[in-house]
């Protein structure tokens, strides 16, 4: 909670506080700031994005063939051995 009896004037000193910080000059950028900026800028833009060999159709097929070949499970594989044999009734 706040105590507003011990402080009565805390909207003065803030009122004098923001007009201090209006009265102080407006901060300016080192020099040649824009110009290293617009620098970096062009370097980073002349980069491709993507590496050379994601951009070649083949590699991008064969990595999204290994991603798949990898991140799915194997009930595709065990349905054509044992699990099917043994879902069918046994013969009495």
């Amino acid at each position: 909670m706040s105590d507003s009896t011990a402080r009565p004037d805390t909207d003065q000193e803030w009122e004098d506080l923001m007009r201090q910080l209006r009265t102080q000059p407006q901060a300016q950028p080192r020099p040649f700031f824009y110009n290293r900026v617009q620098a970096r800028l062009a370097a980073e833009s002349s980069q491709p994005w993507l590496p050379g060999w994601v951009r070649r159709p083949a590699y991008a097929l064969l990595l999204g063939a290994l991603v798949l070949a990898l991140s799915g499970d194997d009930t595709a594989l065990a349905s054509g051995s044992s699990p099917a044999a043994s879902s069918s009734p046994a013969p009495r």
